[in-house]
């Protein structure tokens, strides 16, 4: 019996809404990592992207356990001597909590050019509001 693999031009993608309210960060991102790869469908094949179009909103409704949002902080350099930028989650969240939801998915997904296509899938934001009413996106509970 032959393996089966699945050819780019003949996945089907759905467009799935996910409310971020209440639910934990980490927890939210490996769910929506697991649609963006096509994990939780049968034509999974590692080397195709297979994945679907994740919508998440009420980012800024998000969950950080423990004291994560006062120890936890969002690094990033600017590429000068020195420019290492610090922020600690608290005002991140405050600031910027769609961009939080999008780098905690970003890091679940595999670091080359599979991964690079799979994150274009993903819309973040802050408010119960999108702009994908058009594609006619199923809610996803989990």
């Amino acid at each position: 019996m032959k393996s089966f693999i699945a050819k780019p031009n003949e996945v089907e993608r759905k467009w799935y809404v996910i409310d971020a309210e209440g639910k934990t960060l980490g927890r939210l991102s490996t769910e929506v990592a697991t649609l963006l790869r096509g994990k939780h469908k049968p034509i999974y094949t590692p080397h195709v992207d297979t994945g679907d179009h994740v919508i998440v909103i009420n980012c800024e409704k998000v969950v950080l356990t423990g004291k994560k949002l006062d120890q936890k902080m969002y690094r990033h350099h600017s590429g000068y001597m020195g420019g290492m930028k610090e922020v600690p989650y608290r005002k991140f969240m405050v600031d910027k909590s769609e961009e939080a939801v999008y780098l905690a998915v970003k890091g679940m997904l595999p670091k080359n050019r599979l991964g690079r296509q799979m994150i274009k899938k993903l819309r973040t934001y802050a408010g119960p509001e999108h702009e994908n009413q058009a594609q006619k996106p199923e809610v996803y509970e989990f």
